[in-house]
């Protein structure tokens, strides 16, 4: 990552070298932080934009109410944060990480009146699962480990504990020598990527899992809604990884991997081994509306005024 000038913490902006927090920070030792991933677009009109800000936003302020966080600033003061550690780094298009944890002070499990402080940061990012992957499609193994349980973690917050099971399974995969893990729920039915969700496409119609044991997805939702009104029949259901194997297009959406096909899943070539046509279509459809080439979508975009 390089390293920019200035980072958002606690309401003001210092620089980047001394964003520090205590070693004793409560969320480094138990793991309880809720964060949320955004990207700012340079449009086509020369202005950028945040995608669907206020949406991701509002689940920062869901996962830490879910956990029991109470964030000491409004929704507005966060956005309005966001839009300024932009701008003091001088940063057109990039990769926006808000994060809500616990601070110093007590130790042990129970955190007890350490303070609740937020930090914002951003930087470069291109394609999460590489060029190549948004291009021509990623190779992916079905993880040996499982998706939680929504009785064991709150599978509706995006927050820092919960991606302990990500880790394992991202390992376990590029060990292996694939690009990205398939989790299953404890059912056995599919679930999700180790950060992002997935859909699936057979005659024409889409299915994706529904809200159970995943996050529910931002991009999930856009893609949802794209190709609703593309024309596309959107099926939220159950379904194992034997079905993905006989799809006819496989891909993850996320705000990182945005819209990355899977041309194989565990050794099992998907269509034609390549994007297919639906699959490159949303992505186009996708990529119109984060660049502002589409205004039915306007309402999506929050600009950045430099």
């Amino acid at each position: 990552m390089n390293k920019l000038k200035k980072i958002w913490l606690d309401g003001k902006l210092v620089n980047w070298k001394d964003a520090n927090v205590h070693i004793l920070t409560h969320s480094l030792h138990y793991g309880l932080a809720a964060f949320e991933g955004e990207r700012c677009y340079k449009c086509q009109d020369g202005k950028s934009a945040i995608f669907r800000h206020k949406e991701h936003t509002q689940r920062l302020f869901d996962s830490a109410k879910i956990y029991l966080m109470k964030i000491p600033f409004t929704q507005k003061q966060i956005m309005d944060g966001a839009k300024a550690t932009l701008k003091a780094n001088d940063l057109h298009e990039g990769y926006i990480r808000p994060i809500v944890f616990i601070g110093d002070g007590v130790m042990g499990v129970h955190p007890k009146d350490n303070p609740i402080r937020v930090a914002i940061i951003c930087w470069e990012w291109g394609a999460y699962l590489g060029d190549d992957g948004l291009a021509k499609g990623i190779r992916v193994k079905t993880s040996s480990f499982t998706r939680h349980h929504s009785n064991n973690m709150m599978t509706k917050a995006k927050v820092s504990g919960n991606y302990v099971n990500s880790i394992l399974a991202k390992l376990e995969a590029t060990r292996d020598g694939y690009d990205e893990a398939l989790l299953l729920d404890p059912q056995g039915y599919v679930a999700e990527g180790s950060g992002e969700n997935i859909f699936y496409v057979k005659n024409k119609v889409l299915y994706t899992p529904p809200l159970t044991t995943v996050l529910p997805g931002i991009t999930r939702a856009t893609i949802m809604q794209l190709a609703g009104d593309l024309g596309f029949t959107v099926k939220e259901e159950l379904f194992t990884r034997d079905q993905l194997y006989i799809a006819d297009e496989v891909f993850f959406t996320g705000t990182a991997a945005e819209i990355t096909p899977a041309r194989e899943i565990d050794e099992r070539v998907i269509g034609e081994g390549k994007p297919g046509p639906i699959t490159k279509k949303l992505q186009k459809a996708y990529f119109d509306v984060v660049k502002g080439c589409n205004n039915t979508y306007k309402d999506w975009l929050d600009y950045v005024k430099f």
